[in-house]
């Protein structure tokens, strides 16, 4: 029974967003918008961060599959643990799980954003003007350009993946929410260690590969 409801929701929630459709131009319109927020807030880092990170192949290659994986391993084991072992408090995160993952569909639908490693492919010299920048940004699509199992930019995935659902990140959101099953359940110093590291990791992989800015996390929190 509770996997299928798991199944469910994961089906519900890959199909509305897959399906949801955006043109690139809006979604373009709203990266400059959001990149201008971040730039007035003073947390406009994510090209400097890559840029450093690029310097590094085996942490490239390992931020391509830590977001690949980790967050759908996380998330099952997150369930098992809480039904195994907390069945008190299984419903409760469960239903917490669902509905947020479901919420994350209107900020698809409402506020579709394009990406950092996608940027340059709409790049509007006008629009990019205002922020005293070059013509392009200069974002890597890391799952493109290092060695990885998938890509966005291959057929199947351009066929079934909505590239302009970056806000709310649920990878971030996934994460906080295994920080709030995991930490106060376990025992050991290094579990809980873990469990912090969690989403401080998946920020920064989120960010490095080029699939997100920070106020995608802000909105997946």
């Amino acid at each position: 029974k509770e996997m299928l409801i798991v199944l469910g929701v994961n089906l519900v929630y890959e199909t509305v967003r897959n399906l949801s459709s955006a043109k690139p131009q809006r979604a373009y319109d709203n990266a400059i918008k959001l990149i201008g927020w971040q730039r007035d807030l003073g947390i406009w880092h994510e090209h400097g961060m890559q840029q450093w990170a690029l310097g590094f192949t085996p942490l490239i290659i390992a931020a391509n599959y830590f977001y690949g994986s980790v967050y759908i391993v996380a998330t099952v084991l997150g369930l098992i643990f809480l039904y195994r072992f907390h069945s008190d408090d299984y419903p409760l995160w469960r239903n917490t799980l669902a509905i947020g993952t479901l919420l994350g569909l209107i900020g698809f639908a409402t506020f579709p954003l394009m990406p950092p490693r996608l940027l340059d492919t709409w790049a509007d010299p006008n629009a990019l003007f205002q922020f005293d920048a070059d013509t392009f940004f200069h974002f890597k699509d890391t799952l493109l350009e290092y060695p990885t199992f998938w890509s966005f930019n291959s057929e199947g995935m351009k066929s079934i993946s909505n590239q302009f659902a970056a806000m709310p990140s649920l990878h971030c959101g996934w994460a906080f929410w295994g920080l709030a099953v995991f930490y106060p359940r376990v025992k050991t110093w290094w579990g809980k260690t873990l469990a912090v590291l969690y989403p401080i990791t998946t920020i920064y992989v989120v960010v490095i590969t080029g699939n997100h800015y920070f106020l995608d996390a802000v909105g997946g929190l």
